[in-house]
C-alpha cells in the first residue's frame, strides 16, 4: 500500500489516498491510537469520491472510526471493459424507455460483486497491517457487496447495509448465510428498488441480531440522523 496524498480535516482527520496494486482508494483515520475499521462501499460502483460516500466516511472517521473506501474493479473511474459498457448503454436505453431492467442489472452487477470483493479482501488485509488500525472490522454501505464479504470474510464483524442497490439472485440466496449484526435502511419511497423486495430481503437475512430502519422518501433521501444511528450500531459491535 502507497499513500499518495494526506491532508488533515478540521475536526483533525486525517485524509489520505493511497493505492494498492491497481486499487485506488482513500483512508480517513481519527488519531494516534489504533481504531476500528470500517469499510465503506457506494451502491453499485459507484466513484469513491462521491460526495454522500465521502460525508458519511468523514462523520464516522470524527465519531472514532478508521474509515477506507476503494474503487474496485469496474467501479468509479477504473476502466471498464467493452461489454460493461454495452451493458450500462442497455440499461439507460431500457430505463429511458420505460422497459423492465431486471435482468439488465442481473449481467451488471453480479459480475460488479464477483470483481469487487477479492479487492476489498486484499484491501483489508493490508489496512489491518498498519499501526493506526485495529480490528474489530465493520462495514457500510452496497448491499450486494455487504453481503458476499459477510460471508466470505470472517473478519466482518457488523454492517450497515442500505436497500437501495439492486442484489443479484446470488447474493438474495446467500442472505441466508449471513450471520452478523446488521442495521438495514429502507428509503420507503426508493424508485428504483420495490419495496417488498428489500422487505424479503431482510427476511431472508440468517443472522439473529438485525434491525430494519425506513423512512418516507427517494433513493436519496436517506436522513442524515441515521448516520449517527448507524455509528452507534457499530460502536456495540466494534468498540
Amino acid at each position: 500500500m502507497r499513500f499518495t496524498s494526506e491532508q488533515r480535516l478540521d475536526d483533525g482527520v486525517l485524509e489520505r489516498e493511497f493505492v494498492l496494486g491497481e486499487i485506488p482508494g482513500t483512508l480517513w483515520t481519527p488519531g494516534s491510537e489504533p481504531a476500528p475499521l470500517i469499510l465503506m462501499a457506494h451502491n453499485n460502483g459507484l466513484p469513491k469520491g462521491e460526495s454522500r460516500l465521502v460525508a458519511r466516511a468523514r462523520r464516522s472517521a470524527a465519531y472514532g472510526y478508521a474509515v477506507a473506501t476503494i474503487d474496485a474493479a469496474g467501479c468509479g473511474d477504473r476502466p471498464r471493459s467493452p461489454a460493461d459498457e454495452q451493458i450500462r448503454a442497455d440499461l439507460r436505453r431500457a430505463m429511458r424507455a420505460g422497459e423492465p431492467v431486471d435482468e439488465i442489472f442481473e449481467s451488471l452487477v453480479g459480475p460488479l460483486v464477483e470483481g469487487a470483493v477479492p479487492e476489498w479482501r486484499t484491501t483489508l488485509d493490508a489496512l489491518l497491517a498498519l499501526p493506526e488500525i485495529g480490528g474489530p472490522v465493520g462495514y457500510s454501505g452496497w448491499t450486494a457487496v455487504g453481503i458476499r464479504l459477510a460471508v466470505a470474510e470472517p473478519r466482518i464483524a457488523a454492517a450497515g447495509l442500505f436497500a437501495g442497490g439492486f442484489v443479484p439472485r446470488a447474493q438474495r440466496e446467500e442472505a441466508r448465510q449471513v450471520t452478523i449484526p446488521l442495521l438495514f435502511l429502507l428509503q420507503w419511497d426508493d424508485e428504483g428498488n420495490p419495496r417488498q423486495r428489500a422487505l424479503d430481503l431482510f427476511d431472508a437475512f440468517g443472522t439473529k441480531e438485525k434491525t430494519l430502519h425506513a423512512n418516507l422518501g427517494g433513493h436519496t433521501g436517506t436522513p442524515w440522523f441515521e448516520a449517527e444511528d448507524g455509528n452507534r450500531f457499530f460502536g456495540r459491535h466494534l468498540k
